[in-house]
């Protein structure tokens, strides 16, 4: 049977968050939920909000590291290599924004402190490329780091997947494919405030609470330009991770979310369907994070990064 879509608090005076009732935001976050709390993503602001993407993106530190772009992918290699495998990491974005470049701080982060590659896609976006472009995409990345993995040095066999948003749906959809094809499959799977179910965003009572950064008017929008002419998305293999009604089988999983996120309902219900399956999950639930938080410097948006090197580690060292 069909996995439900998210669900509200049993009671709305509840005093356990959910996605129709996020908590207070973190005074700690207050700065960052000036800067992007509000931003607005439709039909008519998308593209500006690529070039704006670029132009505010942080520059490149090659502190530790070396980055090598091959086309397909930008792969940040560090300095001192410690562990055998790797961690490929899908940049955020709703399917409608991003590129692999806004992931080079925290890939950088990653490479330096786990000591093995960081891979990051590249990966074509919506609505000029619907379902199943991106997930085709990962696919390919996929299948082009297990072809080079021995002259990278990596063991095929300790690469974690993983990613942001959008991504960590990417991410656990390429988890669920590789799982279906057999062969080569992911050591873990690193899915960090992930975009898992469209049912969200046909839920029309969560337009009205304040969701920072990424609100259900921005999902709609996203969910609808990536799903394309589709209009029975679950009929489609891999393109919502939370439609798969087989969750077993899977590899160990990590997730993150925090409980002022429009993703709170459905992450936590992900997160329950692994468990019963069998699967091996952690998971981090971040009282007063908004979407993106820990992309500031922030305490709570440290600790949130040290639990997923700690996860991560285990796979790759």
């Amino acid at each position: 049977m069909p996995q439900q879509p998210p669900a509200e608090s049993e009671t709305a005076g509840s005093a356990v968050p959910s996605s129709a009732h996020p908590s207070p935001v973190d005074p700690a976050l207050a700065q960052l939920d000036k800067r992007i709390g509000s931003l607005v993503v439709n039909r008519f602001t998308y593209r500006i909000l690529r070039i704006l993407g670029r132009l505010a993106r942080p520059r490149f530190e090659p502190d530790g590291v070396t980055l090598e772009n091959d086309g397909h992918s930008a792969i940040i290699h560090p300095l001192e290599r410690i562990g055998s495998g790797a961690l490929m990491l899908f940049h955020g974005g709703g399917f409608v924004l991003g590129e692999p470049a806004d992931l080079f701080p925290k890939a950088s982060m990653f490479a330096r402190m786990l000591g093995v590659p960081v891979i990051c896609p590249a990966y074509r976006l919506a609505p000029q490329s619907p379902y199943p472009a991106a997930s085709d995409d990962a696919l390919a990345a996929w299948h082009a780091t297990i072809a080079k993995a021995s002259d990278m040095g990596i063991d095929p066999t300790r690469i974690v997947v993983g990613g942001y948003s959008a991504g960590a749906g990417l991410a656990a959809s390429l988890v669920h494919r590789l799982r279906d094809l057999g062969g080569s499959h992911p050591a873990a799977q690193l899915l960090i405030y992930p975009m898992l179910d469209d049912r969200t965003a046909m839920l029309e009572a969560l337009d009205t609470p304040r969701h920072r950064v990424w609100s259900n008017r921005n999902n709609r929008f996203a969910w609808k330009a990536y799903l394309g002419s589709h209009e029975r998305a679950e009929i489609l293999p891999y393109a919502v991770a939370a439609r798969r009604t087989n969750l077993s089988q899977l590899p160990p999983a990590w997730l993150g979310v925090g409980t002022c996120d429009l993703f709170l309902d459905e992450v936590r219900n992900y997160r329950a369907r692994l468990d019963a399956a069998g699967v091996e999950v952690s998971y981090e639930e971040v009282a007063g994070a908004i979407h993106g938080f820990d992309m500031d410097d922030n305490p709570l948006g440290h600790r949130f990064t040290q639990a997923q090197l700690e996860f991560v580690r285990r796979f790759v060292c």
